[in-house]
């Protein structure tokens, strides 16, 4: 049921039309969101090998992408030197100011620096351990949910049935929103990331699940709960409006729903394609030891989030050798960075034993990085042992070439995993 509205929602969305089709820009411009499987496309691993700094060819616009590793970090990591502020886009692309996302991804210090103050303290590793007995429990009916839905036959969809709902209920459980709200989390969510009905409709569906969160932090304002909205209006009151408490809960739905539902997924598909990884994670004595490093190495080499929000330079500087000049736009991608062949050998595969690169940008990096990283480690490393524990024949339903992967999406995803558990 949950597939059925997600992708009627989206065919709603696309029907609607926009200023600026994605789909219709040369192959070269959408590079950055192109994937071939679970790997990202070998152009743009060449052109990062020969050329980490390059312009995107979108008609209108000066657009640099970065897909090297260390030119990456300087942009990300340079806050004074490069603007997160959405406004820069209102007018480029057709986007009206009415569409703008707000929240701590598209705001610069010093708003950012006392939004993100508001949102640490309930992000330490102390206070989310309070969430730990949750998320396990949330786990394990998952699974159970997982198991009663498949068919005569032992088939169903891990995606709809698992992948998507353990993070919904987290964030219903974080925010202190009702468990029954999780569907519009998953349609909202999915929507916003989705460019292929064009960049009208992913900000159109923006501005919808805002409205949609205004509506619970209204309600929370008349009576805070127990969860991190009821905490921010009960220590903070009208210090904080309604509106930067929207932004901050669409921030956390944007950071931690899609994401973790796709490393949920392909991750799995990963396991269920090599399954030396798979009986490694199912026969360990310590599963606790086996997952940490598995979790590390998926979230470098899947790199969900594919690229990070756009930078708009603040003055003239060079990054990687390249002249670029105040005003331009900056994409950064993650997915290509994360594999660049200067982090170490075979960085195009798949290898928990590795050591571990100082730092990969599965979660970005500066005062940008996702406030919620380590949540959605404890939420992989709750997840992937009870899952091969519980259906430990668990096998792909369909050859991998049928399976249906999200295209021209900024965080990358399989529309769709169906499994046999037995």
């Amino acid at each position: 049921m949950t597939t059925w509205l997600t992708r009627r929602y989206l065919a709603r969305l696309r029907s609607r039309g926009t200023s600026l089709d994605l789909s219709k820009l040369p192959d070269a411009a959408l590079l950055p969101l192109r994937r071939d499987g679970l790997d990202p496309v070998p152009e743009i691993g060449a052109l990062r090998d020969r050329e980490p700094v390059s312009r995107l060819p979108i008609p209108g616009m000066t657009v640099w992408l970065v897909s090297g590793y260390e030119e990456a970090k300087q942009v990300l990591g340079d806050a004074r030197a490069f603007s997160n502020d959405f406004a820069h886009l209102v007018g480029r692309t057709g986007v009206v100011e009415n569409h703008q996302p707000g929240g701590l991804g598209f705001c610069d210090p010093p708003d950012h620096t006392r939004l993100r103050r508001l949102l640490t303290p309930e992000f330490t590793m102390r206070r989310l351990g309070r969430l730990t007995p949750r998320i396990h429990a949330i786990v394990e009916d998952s699974l159970d949910g997982l198991a009663k839905a498949a068919d005569a036959e032992g088939r169903v969809d891990l995606v709809e049935h698992f992948a998507l709902p353990v993070p919904a209920l987290v964030i219903c459980e974080l925010l202190g929103v009702p468990y029954a709200e999780r569907q519009a989390f998953q349609q909202f969510s999915v929507a916003r990331f989705d460019v292929l009905g064009g960049v009208g409709a992913s900000f159109g569906a923006i501005s919808r699940s805002r409205d949609y969160l205004r509506g619970v932090v209204e309600q929370q304002r008349r009576c805070p709960g127990d969860g991190l909205l009821g905490m921010l209006v009960r220590e903070h009151g009208d210090s904080v409006t309604d509106e930067e408490l929207t932004g901050l809960a669409d921030g956390v739905l944007t950071g931690g729903l899609e994401t973790t539902a796709s490393m949920l997924a392909l991750g799995t598909l990963i396991m269920l394609q090599d399954r030396e990884h798979f009986t490694a994670l199912r026969d360990a004595e310590d599963p606790a030891l086996v997952v940490a490093p598995f979790v590390d190495e998926l979230l470098r080499h899947l790199t969900v989030v594919q690229t990070a929000f756009p930078r708009f330079a603040r003055e003239d500087l060079e990054v990687g050798g390249v002249r670029i000049s105040g005003g331009d736009i900056v994409i950064v991608s993650l997915s290509a960075a994360d594999r660049d062949p200067r982090l170490g050998p075979a960085m195009d595969s798949f290898d928990p034993s590795r050591p571990p690169p100082s730092s990969h940008l599965a979660f970005g990096h500066g005062i940008h990085r996702c406030i919620g990283a380590e949540l959605g480690r404890m939420e992989l490393r709750a997840a992937f042992p009870p899952l091969v524990s519980h259906f430990p024949r668990m096998s792909l339903a369909v050859p991998p070439a049928e399976l249906e992967f999200r295209k021209l999406s900024i965080v990358y995803g399989v529309d769709a995993l169906p499994v046999y558990l037995d």
